[in-house]
């Protein structure tokens, strides 16, 4: 009896890890009316996706970086005017 409540708590805990999983990454492509843009951070101030080399949010070396991006209100990305270019919806 205590084996299979070890194994039905194991799956359970399998199936939360991986519900959690898929909302953190349908998270980070739409948060709330925001849309991910690219190029358009300063260095060391992107929201995440900054390229080989690094971790994540706050690592991105350069400003502007074309691989990290910050989120925006939706629609506004590529309206969005750098030193470098427009704002883009996909890493440049």
């Amino acid at each position: 009896m205590h084996s299979r409540t070890v194994a039905v708590t194991a799956a359970a805990l399998a199936a939360l890890a991986s519900g959690v999983a898929l909302a953190q990454d349908k998270g980070a492509s739409i948060k709330g009316g925001k849309e991910r843009c690219y190029g358009i951070s300063m260095a060391g101030k992107n929201d995440c996706a900054a390229g080989p080399g690094t971790t994540c949010a706050g690592t991105s070396k350069v400003d502007y970086q074309g691989n990290a991006w910050k989120y925006v209100a939706k629609g506004t990305c590529t309206t969005m005017k750098t030193p470098k270019g427009m704002g883009s919806l996909t890493p440049l």
